[in-house]
C-alpha cells in the first residue's frame, strides 16, 4: 500500500491525522526517512501529540533512543540514528529487543542500519517541496 499527502506546518496536524488513520493496522516499525531538515523529528512530536504521548518529544540525537508513554499506557521507542557508524553499534544499543517488543518503534535515519529492515515495516518518506510545504510517502507490505 501506497499513501501520499502533501502538507505544511499550518496543516501538519491534519496530515498526521490522515496518516495514523491510513497506516493504523500496518506494522510497528516505523521508519522516517528524508535529508537533514526535512522534518523528522517534527513529524515525530507531531504523532506524538495525536497519540497522547504523555512527556514531550524530542530528538533521541545523543541518547539514541527516547521511550515515550501514552495516556493509554501504549510504549512507543523514538530511535535517531544519525550518530551510527555502522548496524554494529545499533545492534549494541539492543536495538533488536526494542524492535521485537511489540510497542511501535520511530526510527530516523534508518539508512544507517539498513541491513536491518528485513522485518515488517513502514516507510516513511518526508521530501521537502519548499521551505514550508512537504510530501509524505509511505509504503509498506
Amino acid at each position: 500500500m501506497i499513501f501520499e499527502i502533501e502538507y505544511s506546518l499550518e496543516n501538519i496536524s491534519n496530515a498526521v491525522k490522515q496518516l495514523l488513520e491510513a497506516i493504523h493496522q500496518g506494522p510497528k516499525i516505523w521508519l522516517f526517512r528524508g535529508e537533514m531538515g526535512a522534518g523528522k523529528t517534527t513529524l515525530v512530536k507531531e504523532i506524538g501529540q495525536q497519540k497522547k504521548v504523555q512527556t514531550m518529544v524530542q530528538s533521541p540525537t545523543f541518547s539514541l533512543v527516547n521511550p515515550y508513554e501514552t495516556e493509554a499506557g501504549e510504549l512507543i521507542y523514538h530511535f535517531d540514528l544519525y550518530r551510527l557508524e555502522n548496524v554494529h553499534q545499533a545492534i549494541d544499543i539492543g536495538i533488536e529487543e526494542y524492535l521485537d517488543s511489540g510497542h511501535l518503534c520511530f526510527i530516523e535515519w534508518p539508512e544507517r542500519a539498513e541491513s536491518l529492515w528485513n522485518i515488517p515495516h513502514i516507510n516513511i518518506e518526508i521530501i521537502q517541496l519548499t521551505e514550508f510545504s512537504r510530501k509524505l510517502r509511505c509504503n509498506w507490505q
